[in-house]
């Protein structure tokens, strides 16, 4: 099974759509600056380090209302 899952991250964001545009854009920051706020799974890749940060809720999906 796939860490976080799908159903966890969905109720930090309100779409998958959301969740795909803020992992992308955080895993370019830390290719740039290395500096994480989660500890990466086995692998450490960025993508995978995105996502926990994700889900352990240190980055949120800022919504324009």
């Amino acid at each position: 099974m796939l860490y976080p899952s799908i159903d966890l991250l969905l109720k930090k964001a309100a779409s998958k759509y959301s969740i795909v545009v803020m992992t992308a854009k955080r895993a370019r920051r830390l290719l740039v600056e290395e500096k994480k706020y989660a500890e990466p799974r086995a692998g450490g890749k960025f993508i995978g380090v995105a996502l926990a940060e994700i889900a352990s809720g240190e980055l949120v999906v800022k919504t324009e209302e």
